[in-house]
């Protein structure tokens, strides 16, 4: 059964990102400084667990520009949010086994 959990989102940092992106509405997006600051990561570290979320497609990367300015917008993709609920399924399952 634990071989069931996602190991793409199972490591801690990766899963507190989906987590933050999946409580967002459907569609909408979260800008790179906001999530680092909410998960106080490094943006070295949050860039790193992003890229194999992306390549995943579990998170979609937007990147634009406000003004001259470089803007990065985060949001979890449709493949992404179901990911992550079959990862809450496969957990919960888990750990009633384990209440067994």
């Amino acid at each position: 059964m634990a071989d069931a959990l996602d190991p793409v989102i199972h490591a801690p940092a990766r899963l507190r990102v989906v987590a933050t992106l999946a409580a967002l509405d459907a569609g909408d997006e979260l800008s790179f400084p906001r999530l680092q600051k909410l998960l106080d990561m490094t943006a070295g570290n949050l860039s790193t667990h992003l890229r194999k979320l992306e390549d995943a497609g579990y998170v979609r990367v937007t990147k634009t520009h406000e003004g001259r300015t470089p803007a990065t917008y985060l949001a979890l993709t449709q493949h992404g949010r179901r990911a992550f609920e079959d990862y809450q399924e496969a957990l919960t399952g888990l750990l009633r086994g384990a209440g067994s």
